[in-house]
């Protein structure tokens, strides 16, 4: 079940021991700034993009870069995953860390977790041959495969747990509000 590793694999092995005190530790944190001050809950996260090539970026995050591209369908030359598998992507990692910490919090074991998502997009709307059309997702799927000692019921109840208290699925289901800025520089 378990999704084999890459050579671009840079995550580090830890023991379930590790993993557990690791979760303990970051919510006890969390919850001692947060007793002290709900301002303490207020985070902001940031990244930067340049253009570059046909249609790719060039992204920063935090101490990390990354390339954003297309396929070549879609103008790119296919170097990097596109916009939308990042989004993806965002939703499974965030899944992922968020299953972790709830198994934690609830007394569960997880011995394996391998979630996937695909989500269903109409270019039409991209291209705007139809307005009518969104251009974004008009659907995601989830699929959440999990192996543990705990009751099939108990896996049911995180799931659940999860997907309420999850940022980024909170940020596919519910509008999030964005202010945008043009600034001309020459």
């Amino acid at each position: 079940m378990t999704a084999a590793t890459t050579e671009f694999d840079t995550t580090i092995a830890i023991s379930d021991e590790e993993r557990a005190t690791r979760l303990t530790t970051a919510g006890e944190a969390w919850s001692e700034r947060l007793a002290a001050s709900e301002k303490n809950g207020q985070l902001t996260f940031s990244a930067s993009g340049t253009a570059r090539g046909s249609v790719s970026s060039v992204i920063t995050a935090g101490r990390h870069t990354f390339t954003v591209d297309e396929p070549t369908p879609l103008a790119g030359d296919d170097a990097a995953p596109n916009p939308v598998e990042y989004a993806l992507g965002a939703l499974i990692s965030c899944q992922v860390v968020v299953y972790r910490l709830y198994a934690q919090n609830l007394g569960l074991t997880i011995d394996e977790l391998d979630v996937s998502a695909e989500g269903d997009l109409d270019v039409r709307g991209l291209f705007g041959a139809d307005e009518t059309v969104r251009p974004g997702f008009s659907s995601v799927r989830v699929s959440v495969n999990i192996a543990g000692p705990d009751s099939n019921e108990d896996y049911q109840n995180l799931q659940e747990t999860v997907d309420a208290h999850c940022p980024v699925f909170d940020i596919f289901t519910n509008p999030t509000s964005i202010d945008v800025t043009v600034t001309k520089t020459n």
